[in-house]
């Protein structure tokens, strides 16, 4: 072995004497936690968990932070609706309406065999009280053949009231005829609430006028012409107690007030046309297209919605009706007697006038 080997040999040894003695040292200082650190490895960092991602409706309760809302599912054949959130013990707001070509939507309802079924008691729409646990519930739609829909031959009344009264004699001026006795139509809302009667939104009225929607043959839409004071305060209790959806027809000029219960609906009686024109028919058919556009538009405003007017006095013609669409609205009521069946004139919707002294018997004659 030459020198320079020799010694390369030596250096070595001295190193790792230096290394062993200076381990001694650690261990001897640091103690046995110590001389585990230097020996173990140090742990690579655990991975936080992916978060399972939020399902829709679990994305829209939580966008929402509400404890009242209520996220609502829709399911069936076809049906691709996606959730919507609606308000606790408030009604039913905009429940979407599918479209099939050749079909009749049959509505919404509570269970899928009742969807199937056609159940008017279970179906659930725009007059019912949103009712949910945990903040969610799903509604099953079904589907019906046109022609089965039309061969039903649903008809749908809109009833008319205007005032009312706690006389059982009537009022004796010249308007008395407008004045139901309150007891009556206490009466007729209790048969429409208690004797199986579906009561149709607007919107589900314009989809059956269409034929794009099944309408239960016992359908019946209730009204009232010109918000009287008699109407806040004697007919609007009435209504409450028995959970019937109502339509108030306000002429905004006049009144504007906030709906006075969540079973009634503010619609347009229009803005200032409740009035005679010049050759003595009302507004409506004295004034253009443009100008009756404009009223409406202001009662639209006023109200936030735009959907369904009445006439002032019933007087229309083609001006109006055209100033009505420009409007924006969907719909107009007269005052000529009749029903809506599939196919009416939107601009034109007939009704049932409810006059002094038609009691129980007189409405059920009139709508069953």
């Amino acid at each position: 072995m030459t020198g320079r080997a020799r010694l390369a040999i030596s250096a070595a040894a001295v190193v790792v004497l230096i290394a062993a003695v200076l381990a001694v040292f650690v261990l001897l200082r640091g103690g046995p936690d110590e001389a585990e650190a230097v020996a173990a490895p140090s742990p690579s960092a655990t991975p936080s968990p992916t978060p399972t991602p939020l399902t829709e409706i679990e994305q829209l309760l939580a966008d929402a932070d509400d404890p009242s809302a209520c996220a609502v599912e829709f399911t069936g054949d076809g049906i691709v609706d996606a959730p919507m959130l609606q308000t606790q013990g408030a009604l039913y707001a905009g429940l979407p309406i599918p479209a099939r070509a050749g079909m009749a939507f049959g509505g919404w309802y509570s269970a899928p065999d009742a969807a199937t079924a056609f159940d008017p008691a279970s179906r659930v729409n725009g007059a019912d009280e949103v009712v949910c646990e945990d903040q969610r519930i799903e509604l099953f739609g079904s589907w019906m053949p046109s022609e089965q829909n039309a061969a039903i031959g649903t008809r749908v009344p809109i009833l008319m009231y205007h005032q009312f009264t706690t006389r059982p004699e009537g009022e004796d001026h010249w308007l008395r005829g407008n004045y139901v006795y309150i007891g009556d139509f206490d009466a007729h809302m209790g048969h429409i609430a208690t004797t199986g009667f579906y009561l149709p939104t607007w919107d589900e009225l314009s989809a059956f006028i269409d034929g794009r929607l099944y309408l239960p043959p016992r359908s019946v839409i209730v009204t009232d012409d010109d918000a009287d004071q008699t109407w806040f305060d004697l007919a609007v209790p009435v209504v409450d107690a028995h959970q019937v959806l109502a339509t108030s027809f306000m002429v905004t000029a006049y009144r504007s007030d906030p709906t006075p219960s969540i079973h009634v609906l503010r619609r347009s009686h229009t803005h200032d046309m409740h009035e005679a024109g010049d050759d003595g028919q009302g507004r409506m058919v004295n004034w253009t297209a443009d100008e009756i556009a404009a009223d409406l538009s202001t009662s639209g405003d006023v109200l936030g919605v735009r959907e369904v007017i009445a006439y002032p006095f019933g007087h229309y013609n083609d001006t109006a009706k055209q100033g009505v669409a420009q409007a924006g609205f969907e719909m107009a009521r007269t005052i000529e007697p009749g029903t809506v069946a599939i196919g009416t004139d939107k601009y034109a919707l007939p009704v049932v006038r409810i006059d002094y002294g038609m009691g129980l018997d007189s409405l059920i004659s009139l709508i069953g």
